[in-house]
């Protein structure tokens, strides 16, 4: 077969894999972009399905790392071939699994920046709430810190999905949760709803932009820098350091790790102990409470 065709045959089977996983595991819309476009320059760099080895898997990852790309890229590109590769197998395109005896790269992830309580009570003190934006973005960062849900998850939301004790979020993989929400962050909700002038149909946006459509996350981030900056803190910080503060506060104050972890919707424990890194405090606390030589 001609080598053209065969690097088209290669590349037809990029769709086929996506189709699969976006059924069989659910991932996100954007993760699914982030596959496309590793597995694209996987295939023009095998270029033909008779170079599917190791050794080719390997001469890709360090021509990627030799161009200075982030560790996380490199780390989510060669689990985008790894799955890829299996799928082949398990269809039956390919015998062999040349990425069988690869291991996943470890990435070693720096701790994010934290708020600190009065840091936080600052940032949302600093929202008067006069117009209907600031009552929106009041509404939006109660909800995120009171809940420590996704920033994608917020922009996700629909009216009905707030009622008076839980959020209804639709997390990764599709998986449904329930997470309790504090009572300050709901009255800032209907607070903010109360002042729109708005059909609320189901579906209905929770949140929305000036002109009308469901926000996203740049816009969030957006406006998070321009209050933040305004405050003077010099941290840096984004909609997450909000879900990172949610984690470490709770931790703080006693909260157990398992629960933490419903409430993130973290799939592994492993995810959710990190915050145990940036709660210091609550250690000391738990050492000299619990261990039989300091009580």
């Amino acid at each position: 077969m001609h080598k053209r065709l065969l690097a088209m045959v290669l590349d037809s089977y990029i769709g086929l894999f996506l189709a699969y996983i976006s059924c069989e595991r659910g991932l996100a819309k954007n993760t699914l972009l982030a596959y496309e476009r590793d597995l694209s320059l996987f295939v023009k760099s095998v270029k033909e399905m008779g170079n599917l080895s190791e050794s080719r898997v390997i001469a890709f990852l360090a021509e990627l790392k030799a161009q200075g790309r982030a560790c996380s890229s490199n780390c989510r590109t060669l689990m985008a071939v790894k799955s890829f590769c299996q799928f082949l197998v398990k269809e039956g395109y390919i015998s062999h699994n040349p990425t069988a005896l690869l291991e996943r790269m470890h990435l070693k992830q720096p701790l994010p920046d934290v708020l600190s309580l009065d840091e936080v009570r600052s940032l949302l003190g600093s929202i008067a709430g006069f117009t209907v934006l600031e009552k929106r973005d009041r509404a939006i960062f109660e909800l995120l810190y009171a809940t420590g849900i996704r920033v994608s998850e917020l922009c996700a939301l629909n009216v009905h999905d707030v009622d008076e004790q839980v959020v209804r979020v639709m997390g990764k993989g599709n998986k449904e949760r329930l997470v309790p929400v504090a009572k300050r962050a709901l009255e800032a909700v209907d607070k903010y709803l109360a002042s729109h002038e708005r059909v609320f149909q189901k579906p209905s946006p929770l949140f929305v932009s000036k002109s009308g459509k469901r926000i996203d996350r740049s816009t969030v981030w957006r406006q998070l820098k321009y209050y933040v900056e305004r405050l003077g803190i010099d941290k840096t910080i984004s909609p997450h350091t909000l879900r990172h503060s949610f984690a470490t506060h709770l931790l703080d104050n006693g909260a157990d790790l398992r629960v933490i972890q419903e409430f993130l919707g973290h799939e592994h424990i492993g995810t959710t102990d990190r915050y145990t890194h940036l709660s210091r405090g609550h250690l000391t606390k738990a050492f000299y409470t619990y261990h039989p030589r300091e009580k």
